[in-house]
């Protein structure tokens, strides 16, 4: 497993990329990816600052995240799309967020109406301008894969603004706040459920698979991935067996997702839903779907799914036919 922190090389392609569109004379070991496929995140400082230097532009930054496609994001901007929702692809973002970077950490956090994607930077060369690039980035995106349907309510920097606020205005067009409390994406609670553009069940479990045994690999998995993980392995687990597959109490399991801003039951919800509605699209029959999933019968599964979805499981496949 990965000791030293990294990033893809595709998003490193990227910065590249921008830096031959404006002619900047970077150093030529810096312009050699040698085939790489991940680059330690200490070389990728050296690039930023670099890259930054030459562009004399204080929103180098914003501008790259505005033009980054989902090809620089690896196997995650894919995995990103062809999620159902927009709430789906933000919990695909806070498990998979690693395969792009390790310079930094995503958390969500449930206001009621509002929803907050909250960005914790850790790098210490050009972290304005890193952080403009990563919230820019996921802002286009978020317009991109739902089709212009959903836009944050607000995009905020915990640093003062770089330039003119009007230039951001224009680059971003979204409300904006500087020398806030946190970098952070504010969405509407009813955002989640907005369908996305290019939505693929098949595609999505497959890119899950790449994306589960890459982390691994990686060894950046947080633990509430790797509790998604056993949990979609093994559905019928409940809590202190899987704290018993990851050599923890299910008191001491509890203690550490907590301190990831989670909890057991709020992931493993999560994953029953959506293997619940994958399962619901392949079998006719709503027994073996409550089997498979571990409820002790048809009435218990039809309750847990009518909390996670508002409505009946017979209503759902409803909605596949009229589809």
């Amino acid at each position: 497993m990965s000791t030293t922190p990294s990033v893809t090389v595709h998003y490193t392609q990227a910065i590249l990329q921008a830096a031959e569109r404006l002619a900047l004379p970077l150093p030529a070991e810096l312009r050699e990816l040698g085939g790489e496929a991940r680059i330690p995140l200490a070389r990728q400082d050296v690039l930023w600052e670099a890259f930054c230097a030459a562009a004399h532009d204080p929103l180098t930054g914003l501008r790259l995240g505005c033009a980054l496609q989902v090809g620089h994001l690896d196997m995650v901007g894919a995995l990103l799309m062809s999620c159902e929702t927009v709430g789906e692809a933000l919990e695909a973002l806070l498990e998979y967020y690693p395969i792009v970077g390790e310079g930094g950490e995503f958390s969500l956090r449930d206001e009621g109406q509002r929803l907050c994607l909250v960005y914790q930077p850790q790098y210490q060369v050009r972290r304005d301008e890193r952080v403009e690039a990563v919230l820019a980035s996921l802002l286009h995106m978020t317009r991109w894969i739902t089709g212009s349907k959903v836009s944050p309510l607000l995009l905020s920097f915990s640093h003062p603004a770089r330039g003119s606020e009007a230039s951001y205005a224009e680059l971003l067009a979204c409300p904006l706040q500087f020398a806030a409390a946190e970098n952070a994406l504010v969405f509407a609670a009813a955002d989640l459920q907005v369908p996305l553009i290019q939505a693929n069940a098949l595609m999505r479990e497959h890119l899950r698979g790449l994306a589960d045994s890459l982390l691994e690999r990686l060894g950046t998995q947080s633990l509430a991935a790797r509790v998604q993980q056993l949990q979609r392995a093994q559905p019928r687990w409940g809590k202190e067996r899987i704290a018993e597959q990851l050599e923890l109490s299910g008191r001491h399991l509890n203690r550490k997702l907590a301190e990831e801003g989670t909890s057991f039951k709020l992931l493993r919800d999560q994953v029953l839903y959506q293997m619940a509605e994958q399962l619901l699209r392949e079998s006719p029959r709503l027994s073996e779907v409550a089997e498979r999933l571990g409820f002790s019968d048809e009435s218990a599964f039809a309750k847990a799914f009518r909390r996670w979805s508002s409505m009946t499981p017979g209503q759902f496949r409803q909605g596949l036919v009229n589809e």
